[in-house]
């Protein structure tokens, strides 16, 4: 009778145990998530609410785009969001990298000065751009990359402020491919569309073995100031090259921003490579999707829209259902990593590395 009674108690518990140490679809929406990586650049407030309704803080950045008055609009309302939107919405400023003052005394002073302003009713972080690399020239019209030492004060006074760098340097190595090689159809609509970015069409700019070992010399200048890489790095190729890096410098850490298709496309060729990276790298790995909105889509359809892309990612890192992307051909497995992994990526990682002041975990 001992023995009868037994072994169903002993299946229960082991099957309780198993389905504990995984989150399901159903628990989508109770568990807390931070999106790392946004540009809210309105004040309709649908996405903020959107996230509320899927339980998702968000982290709004700067981009620098050339001009300074477009960046100024940018933390006029990200400040908004985050002054409405308290402990749900955090942000972080850009600068203006001005090429007509760039190696005169003044520059870095005047950058400085412009951070001082924006930073100092909350700011978490500085975001730095791609341009540095593939756009920004000196007079004699030779390529800015960011190792360069007349942006060492800036990041010094980053680093003393005791905050981190946010930096897409570079871009997917996908950037440097015919557009019928690329291995993503995010990558090939996006470089169609912006042939000046294409860096296939222009051979004599930096290459991508540039822009990472300017990224990587940085790094190795600054070893205690926290980087946070946006877009895996730009690293998205291979898990492989991109633990590397994390192994080099310790302060580094990544969002997946837009290049969770390329995890997907790995794993459709190695999922277990792909998940042993995610567990190994687990402290160093945010969760973002680069959503931009300018505040003038359709409420409706925008929620709908980020509703379905964060719902996915989920799946993607929560279930071992087979899945399809719009972004590649074939079939992937989720990957199914452990609770603990998931609420590291997803929350506990971007508290940790962008020092967030959280109220209360939801």
């Amino acid at each position: 009778m001992r023995t009868t009674l037994f072994l169903p108690l002993l299946s229960f518990l082991i099957f309780s145990g198993c389905s504990n140490a995984y989150y399901s679809e159903e628990d989508f929406g109770s568990v807390a998530k931070i999106d790392s990586h946004v540009h809210i650049n309105g004040a309709a407030g649908y996405f903020e609410e959107a996230a509320a309704q899927d339980n998702f803080i968000l982290i709004t950045l700067g981009v620098d785009h050339g001009d300074s008055a477009n960046i100024g609009s940018q933390h006029q309302r990200a400040q908004f969001s985050a002054g409405k939107y308290p402990g749900k919405v955090f942000y972080g400023p850009t600068f203006l990298f001005d090429t007509a003052g760039w190696g005169t005394p003044g520059w870095s002073g005047k950058v400085i000065s412009a951070l001082e302003r924006d930073l100092s009713p909350g700011g978490i972080t500085v975001k730095i751009w791609k341009n540095i690399g593939m756009t920004v020239r000196d007079r004699n019209g030779k390529f800015i990359m960011v190792d360069d030492p007349g942006l060492d004060p800036v990041i010094d006074y980053i680093k003393d402020r005791g905050l981190p760098v946010t930096g897409h340097l570079g871009e997917p190595r996908n950037c440097w491919l015919p557009l019928d090689q690329m291995t993503v159809s995010s990558d090939s609509s996006y470089f169609a569309g912006n042939p000046h970015y294409h860096m296939f069409l222009h051979p004599e700019y930096p290459s991508y073995e540039d822009q990472i070992n300017a990224r990587d010399n940085m790094l190795a200048k600054h070893p205690d100031l926290t980087f946070i890489g946006c877009h895996l790095a730009s690293l998205e190729w291979n898990v492989d090259s991109l633990a590397k890096r994390l192994d080099r410098f310790p302060n580094m850490a990544v969002d997946m921003s837009a290049r969770i298709c390329h995890l997907q496309y790995q794993s459709a060729i190695d999922r277990d490579r792909v998940r042993d990276f995610c567990i190994k790298y687990q402290d160093r790995l945010l969760y973002g999707t680069d959503t931009g909105d300018s505040g003038t889509s359709d409420p409706v359809l925008f929620r709908e829209r980020i509703h379905e892309t964060w719902f996915d990612d989920w799946k993607y890192f929560t279930s071992d259902d087979e899945m399809t992307s719009d972004k590649f051909r074939g079939t992937f497995t989720g990957l199914k990593l452990p609770k603990e992994v998931v609420d590291k990526i997803y929350y506990d990682n971007a508290v940790k590395w962008y020092k967030l002041t959280m109220y209360e975990k939801q």
